[in-house]
């Protein structure tokens, strides 16, 4: 196993490159990112209610970032590196190979994802980290007003 002049060697089965690399990858949230806060927020603002980091669909081993049950809409806030934003990403320079098919296939699971909640009859929206959120939650209360449905009156 390979080890640097401070001591610390990788643990087994660690891509890690060094323990600074290793703590950097640690720190990276898969979910309550900055982004999704401020968008939930603001959706949250205008009265409607949602599921977070829930799966829409019970045997799809994926979650979506807010779920609508009812009017059957999946959100998801992507990271512009870990999704392979067309106007952000940036390969990195060190272990490449990794991570790029890395994201290749996260852009896969992405599109599989699309594919398997329309088929169930979900709505999917995605957004990138980097859009405004205001657009974002107003599109997402317009899509979820529009699919909800009404309420019988008892």
């Amino acid at each position: 196993m390979p080890d640097t002049t401070d001591g610390w060697a990788p643990p087994p089965g660690s891509w890690a490159s060094s323990a600074s690399r290793r703590r950097n990858m640690q720190a990276i949230r898969s979910r309550d990112t900055k982004p999704e806060r401020l968008i939930r927020r603001l959706v949250h603002a205008q009265g409607l209610r949602y599921r977070v980091a829930a799966k829409p669909l019970p045997n799809l081993r994926r979650t979506a970032d807010m779920v609508f049950r009812p009017a059957k809409v999946a959100v998801f806030i992507d990271g512009c590196y870990w999704h392979g934003c067309p106007e952000h990403y940036v390969p990195p320079k060190t272990n490449s190979g990794y991570w790029s098919e890395k994201v290749a296939r996260n852009v896969g699971r992405d599109r599989d994802t699309d594919q398997r909640l329309t088929d169930a009859g979900w709505t999917v929206l995605r957004f990138w980290e980097h859009e405004p959120p205001e657009q974002c939650a107003l599109q997402i209360a317009a899509t979820v007003s529009r699919l909800r449905p009404l309420k019988q009156d008892a």
